[in-house]
């Protein structure tokens, strides 16, 4: 909003000049009446607010100072005319606050110009307001001012000023504004105003500026406002409006501001547009439009800014836009715009600002974009094909260039090594190639840069650390080899690296403790070796920790339990050995755990119920035993590849059931192995006690021949007995076979 802020202070330096010019002059008191109203309009208002208007007070008749007595004609924002009689209030960024319920709308008749913008007055405007019937200026922005705007302003038929921009007004646009014929200027943006915008706008005719923007108004845009033809400047930014752009705009020859942004309107852009050739800034970004971009915008000559951006505009970019050889800045992102690139950019040489990004391009991208002295180039997401542009920072002015998520090969431009221009490099997702090492240099201003999901080859140079402003660095799914540079956090600014899925060898470099505002760390899928080093837990600020798939070995460092802001955590797949730390316990804030594919070995730590916050936890394929945590986050953990674990967990026994299972396999052994080899026993000790029996009461040569005797009732009994626990001690199913205490039971009875 420059625009509203410049004619604010050239209202505001208009007013001061007339209060110079107004003081000098010898203008009579004003009259009883009107000092009384205003004396009790200070007394209404809060203590704070009395220190500026300490000189507005009647002071003795026989004071010193004449002139201080004359009335409020020199008190301070009281401007009188010749009469005497109070024509204008000027108590603009004076502090003051309270209302208007006692000001005296009454008694100030003479009364042409009101600018208490920017106080902190508040309450609502009371609806006495159309007593002020000379009002040709008013004033109320940006103050505290709540309720509904009074219709009874429509009354006010000189008026030329209406400002009531931020403040607290809701309710609906009285539609009795549209009497106010002599209107030039209508500021209402920034409040909570709703419903449909009146008709009655059009009948403004002498409307120069309409600013409605940053509130609630919904519905269609009425086409009477293609009746404004004096409008300069219009403002409907920021609503809800819904429903197509009138094609009666295409009547407004004198607009030269077009602010649309930011609503809900739909259907084509009207061609008539390229009727209003004053405009030189034209947004309609931000909406639901859809159809081809005119070719008649480019009649537009005068044009400096064309923002379309995230509408759902389809169709090539006609060759029309290159007749616009004044424009600067053009914004087509976000679209579903296809085809080629017309080679019109070489007749654009003002433009500093083009974004194509997220669209359906494809092709090349014309060469002469290079020739463009660009600060801002964004062409990502597309489907280009081939180089990049060639001296793209030629005029040392590029900034912004991101041209990620294409098919774009080859090597990067040259001029980019020495560009220091540059802030922000997005290239991933491409098929660049090139020496990371050589083909990029110092930037002193960058401090954001994304090679990611490329061909880059080559070792990390040291030269990253010298870029004192480098907060992100992502150079991931790369041929990256060599070592990591301790050097490369040496700026201090360093928040996020990220060198995954490359052949990065060696060790992680303890002089990582230097990196401390780091807040992202991801150095997984390399070929890291040895230990982390426990210098780690100095950076208390990470949050974000990847070192999964590589070749760490030994211990997890116990000052990693020193990273409380941590909240994801991934050491899988590695050869991490010995247990886990307890310290560990206290990243109260992880969610995301992943330790999986490891040595550790051990009990889990019964200090990791703590971690309430974790969602995602994986410690599957790895040594551990006995029982895991009782926590949410374990009973939905993966814990498979573990041959000691037992609790309440997903796919776990119970621990207690564990214990009763080893013992059922030991009794299982012993009813196996034992009781028939014990049944075997007692059968042939009682088969024996009885051979023996019989054989003291016969004679040998007798006992050959001679059959057993049928036992007596007793020894029936126990002969069935043994044979009956020694024939279920053979049965295949374990649940059948007796106890050893329901055996030991029986022979005792």
């Amino acid at each position: 909003m420059g625009t509203h802020t410049f004619n604010k202070v050239t209202s505001l330096v208009f007013l001061v000049l007339f209060a110079s010019l107004h003081s000098s002059l010898p203008f009579a008191s004003a009259s009883s009446e009107e000092v009384n109203a205003l004396l009790k309009w200070k007394s209404s208002l809060q203590n704070k607010s009395l220190s500026v208007l300490s000189s507005w007070t009647l002071l003795p008749h026989n004071a010193t100072n004449s002139k201080s007595g004359t009335g409020p004609c020199t008190w301070f924002g009281i401007f009188c005319n010749a009469q005497g009689s109070v024509a204008r209030m000027n108590l603009s960024v004076s502090g003051i606050s309270g209302t208007l319920d006692e000001f005296p709308f009454t008694s100030l008749p003479d009364l042409t110009h009101v600018d208490f913008c920017i106080n902190n007055l508040s309450g609502v405007i009371p609806p006495q307001i159309n007593y002020l019937s000379k009002l040709v200026y008013l004033d109320f922005s940006t103050n505290q001012f709540f309720g509904t705007i009074p219709p009874e302003i429509g009354l006010l038929q000189h008026l030329e000023i209406l400002h009531l921009a931020e403040n607290h007004f809701n309710g609906s646009f009285p539609q009795e504004i549209g009497q106010l014929k002599s209107l030039k200027e209508l500021d209402m943006y920034t409040n909570n105003l709703e419903g449909p915008i009146p008709a009655s706008l059009g009948n403004l005719t002498n409307l120069a500026w309409l600013s409605l923007s940053s509130s609630s108004f919904s519905g269609s845009i009425p086409t009477e406002m293609g009746n404004l033809s004096s409008l300069v400047e219009l403002y409907l930014d920021n609503n809800l409006l819904t429903g197509p752009i009138p094609s009666t705009f295409g009547n407004l020859r004198n607009l030269a501001l077009f602010y649309l942004f930011n609503n809900s309107l739909s259907g084509p852009i009207p061609s008539e547009l390229g009727y209003m050739t004053s405009l030189t800034y034209l947004s309609l970004q931000m909406n639901n439009l859809s159809g081809a971009i005119p070719e008649s915008l480019g009649n537009l000559r005068n044009l400096l800014e064309l923002k379309l951006y995230e509408n759902q505009l389809s169709g090539s970019i006609p060759n029309e836009i290159g007749n616009l050889n004044s424009l600067v800045d053009l914004e087509l992102s976000e679209n579903q715009l296809s085809g080629s690139l017309p080679s019109i950019f070489h007749n654009l040489t003002s433009l500093n600002i083009l974004h194509l990004r997220a669209n359906q391009l494809s092709g090349s991208i014309p060469p002469e974009i290079g020739n463009l002295k660009l600060s801002i180039l964004e062409v990502d997401h597309n489907q280009f094909t081939g180089r990049l542009p060639q001296n793209v920072c030629k005029g040392g002015l590029l900034r912004d260039f991101t041209a990620s998520e294409n098919q774009l090969e080859g090597p990067i431009p040259k001029d980019l090594k020495n560009c220091t221009s540059l802030e922000r490099i997005f290239l991933g997702g491409n098929l660049l190639t090139g020496n990371i090492s050589s083909d990029f240099g110092v930037y002193p201003n960058l401090y954001i840069i994304d090679l990611s999901h490329n061909k880059f080859y080559g070792e990390l140079s040291s030269s990253w650390g010298r870029c004192p402003k480098l907060a992100t660095l992502r150079i991931s799914g790369n041929n990256i080899t060599g070592r990591i540079p301790p050097e490369i956090g040496n700026s201090g600014q360093l928040r996020r690296l990220s060198l995954s899925s490359n052949g990065i060898v060696g060790d992680i470099p303890t002089e990582l403790k230097r990196w401390t505002s780091l807040f992202e760390l991801a150095l997984n899928g390399n070929q890291l070796s040895g230990g982390v080093p426990i210098e780690l837990g100095e950076l208390s600020n990470l949050e974000v920790l990847d070192l999964s798939a590589n070749n760490l070995s030994t211990e997890i460092p116990k000052s990693i339990g020193l990273l409380s802001k941590l909240h994801y955590l991934n050491l899988s797949r590695n050869e991490f050995s010995e247990s886990i730390p307890i310290e560990m316990g206290k990243l109260f804030q992880l969610s995301d755990l992943d330790l999986s594919h490891n040595l550790l070995t051990g009990t889990i730590p019964k200090e990791l119920e703590s971690l309430q916050s974790v969602v995602n936890l994986d410690l599957s394929y790895n040594q551990l035993q006995g029982p895991v945590p009782d926590s949410l986050a374990f009973r939905n953990a993966s814990l498979q590849g573990n041959k000691g674990l037992c609790g309440n967990a997903r796919g776990l026994t119970p621990c207690g059931a564990s214990v009763l299972q080893k013992s059922h396999r030991n009794k299982k052994t012993l009813f196996v192995f034992v009781f028939p080899l014990l049944g075997a026993a007692i059968l042939s000790l009682a088969v024996l006690g009885i051979f023996f029996s019989f054989k003291r009461k016969m004679r040998y040569s007798h006992f050959s021949a001679t059959r057993f005797p049928r036992p007596s009732p007793g020894v029936q009994d126990k002969l069935r007995l043994i044979m009956e626990v020694a024939s279920s001690c053979l049965n295949a199913n374990p649940e059948s076979r007796p106890t050893m205490y329901s055996v030991s039971q029986m022979f005792s009875a």
